[in-house]
C-alpha cells in the first residue's frame, strides 16, 4: 500500500488549498471525500429545474477574489464581477451600495465617515490579508496592518452603523456584519463587516461563472497538475480506514476529528473543543425564475448580491432573536442573484434566486415564508416569476455536507473570542497537539469563506513538522 506523506479528509476549498500547498512543496498528498462530489461548501447543482444551476452553498466570493491563494498558487477562476457590488435596500426606495471605489461609496451613501472606516483597510489589505488574517501570535509579527484593521474591528457593528451617520451607509455594514451570524451588539461584530466590505473595494463581489462548484474544479484541476490524488465516495470513520501516511490533515470541525481520531486527540484538547461554541444554522430557499426579480430600488437590480432586512436597527434586532434562540418575524436575508452577472447560471430568459437567513442550529420550524415576505417587501411582484423553488433546512444541510453540524455553515461561531482563537487558544491552531493530526477547516482562523487561508496556514504548520 503506497505511503503517503498527507492525506486530507475532506474535499471543501481549505481541504484542496492545503492538498496543493504540500504538493506544490513535493509532498506525495491524497485527498478523500465522502460525498459522490468534490467541493464541499462550494459546489454547484441543478436544483430546482434543468439548465438552472444552483450554488448549493457558498455564492459570493469577495475573499476568494480579494485573497492572494489562488493567484499565488496557479488556481485560474474567472470571475463574474456585477455593476453593484452589494445593495442593500430600505422601505423608502433607497438603498446602501457597495461600490468598488471607497470614496464612490461613501458619496454613495451619504457617509463621509465610510471612507474614513475603510480607506486605510484597503490601502493596507495585501500586508493584512497575508500576514494578519490567521493564527493570532502571526498578526502580533505586523504591529502596522493589525493595528489599522484591529481598531476598526474592536467595537460592536451596532456602534459603527451608528457612528456612520446615514441609514444607508449604517445599514449597509450592518448587513455586511451579519454574516458573521452573531449579536451585532457584542464587541469584535465589526471584524467581518470591515474584512468583506474591504474585500468587496480591493476586488468586488463576483461570483464564479459556471457556479461555485468551478473554484473547486480549478482547485483540483492545480492540485492533479502537482502531481495530488482525490478520491470521492470514501468515508472516513477511523484512522484505520486511511493509507498509511506521515501526516493527516481534516477539512472538517473539530467534533468529527474527535469521532474519527478517538483516543489519538490528547483529553486536554478534547475537553477544549468541547468548549468551542457552535454557530447558528442557516435555512435556505433556491427559485427557479422566468426573469430578473424587479427590485423597487434600481442598484439592487444590477447587484449580484443584496441584504433584506431593513434598517441597521432591524437587521442587529433579527440576528440577537436568533443568537437568543428565537425566529423573527422579519429575519435578515441574504440574497443572490448570479444569473445577473453569469449568462451560464439559467436557460435563455431565465434567472436563478438564491437566498438564506440565519435560524438556530437544528431549527425545523419552515423559514420560506417568512423569507419570501421579506422579499416582498423589496421587490413587490417577483413571486408572478417564479418556476420551482427548492427549499433546504438546517437537517439537509448536515445529511448533505457532514461539516455543516445541525445546519451550522461556518465550523463553529464567529463571535467574541473565538473570531481570534479557533478551536482554541494555541500558538498553532492547526496542529492537534503534539500530533500527526492537523484541522485545516474553517473551524481555525481566519474563519469561514472560500479564500484557502485555513488550508494553507494548516499545510505550512505540517511543513515545517516534516522537513
Amino acid at each position: 500500500m503506497t505511503t503517503y506523506d498527507a492525506v486530507v479528509v475532506g474535499s471543501g476549498p481549505n481541504g484542496l488549498a492545503a492538498a496543493i500547498v504540500l504538493a506544490g512543496a513535493g509532498a506525495s498528498v491524497l485527498v478523500l471525500e465522502a460525498a459522490d462530489t468534490l467541493g464541499g461548501g462550494a459546489r454547484t447543482a441543478e436544483l430546482t429545474l434543468p439548465g438552472f444551476l444552483h450554488d448549493v452553498c457558498s455564492a459570493i466570493h469577495p475573499m476568494a477574489a480579494a485573497g492572494s491563494f489562488l493567484v499565488d498558487h496557479g488556481v485560474e477562476v474567472e470571475w463574474c464581477e456585477p455593476e453593484v457590488e452589494l445593495a442593500h435596500p430600505l422601505d423608502d426606495g433607497t438603498a446602501g451600495v457597495l461600490l468598488r471605489d471607497v470614496a464612490e461609496t461613501a458619496r454613495a451613501n451619504r457617509s463621509p465617515r465610510w471612507q474614513r472606516l475603510l480607506g486605510p483597510v484597503v490601502d493596507r489589505w495585501p500586508a493584512i490579508e497575508r500576514d494578519v488574517l490567521g493564527p493570532f501570535v502571526r498578526g502580533l509579527r505586523h504591529p502596522v496592518p493589525t493595528a489599522t484593521i484591529g481598531v476598526r474591528s474592536l467595537p460592536p457593528a451596532t456602534a459603527v452603523s451608528r457612528w456612520l451617520d446615514s441609514p444607508q451607509g449604517g445599514a449597509l455594514f450592518a448587513g455586511i456584519a451579519a454574516h458573521a451570524s452573531s449579536n451585532l451588539s457584542w464587541p469584535l461584530s465589526s471584524s467581518v463587516g470591515v474584512g468583506l466590505a474591504a474585500a468587496g473595494h480591493v476586488a468586488g463581489w463576483p461570483a464564479a461563472r459556471g457556479g461555485s462548484g468551478a473554484i473547486t474544479g480549478a482547485l483540483v484541476d492545480r492540485l492533479e497538475a502537482l502531481g495530488g490524488r482525490v478520491e470521492c465516495g470514501v468515508r472516513v470513520d477511523s484512522l484505520a480506514d486511511l493509507p498509511p501516511r506521515r501526516a493527516t490533515l481534516f477539512d472538517t470541525t473539530p467534533w468529527q476529528v474527535e469521532r474519527i481520531a478517538g483516543d489519538a486527540v490528547p483529553d486536554r484538547t478534547r475537553r477544549a473543543w468541547r468548549r468551542f461554541r457552535r454557530g447558528n444554522a442557516v435555512w435556505k430557499v433556491d427559485w427557479a425564475l422566468s426573469g430578473p426579480v424587479p427590485w423597487t430600488n434600481s442598484d439592487a437590480r444590477r447587484a449580484a448580491t443584496v441584504h433584506v432586512g431593513g434598517t441597521w436597527q432591524e437587521v442587529a434586532a433579527a440576528e440577537a432573536q436568533v443568537r437568543r434562540g428565537g425566529l423573527p418575524d422579519r429575519p435578515f436575508v441574504l440574497v443572490a442573484q448570479q444569473s445577473v452577472v453569469d449568462d451560464t447560471r439559467a436557460p435563455d430568459g431565465g434567472h436563478t434566486l438564491w437566498a438564506y437567513c440565519h435560524v438556530p442550529a437544528g431549527c425545523t420550524v419552515d423559514q420560506t415564508d417568512a423569507i419570501e415576505r421579506q422579499l416582498d417587501r423589496f421587490a413587490p411582484g417577483w413571486r408572478d416569476l417564479v418556476l420551482a423553488r427548492h427549499v433546504t433546512a438546517p437537517a439537509d444541510l448536515a445529511a448533505y455536507n457532514a461539516n455543516d453540524v445541525a445546519g451550522s455553515i461556518d465550523g463553529g461561531a464567529t463571535e467574541l473570542h473565538q473570531i481570534l482563537f479557533r478551536p482554541t487558544f494555541a500558538v498553532d491552531p492547526y496542529r492537534v497537539a503534539d500530533t500527526d493530526l492537523w484541522i485545516c477547516s474553517s473551524s481555525t482562523p481566519p474563519g469561514p469563506g472560500v479564500h484557502g487561508l485555513c488550508g494553507l496556514r494548516a499545510a505550512e504548520s505540517v511543513l515545517r513538522t516534516l522537513r
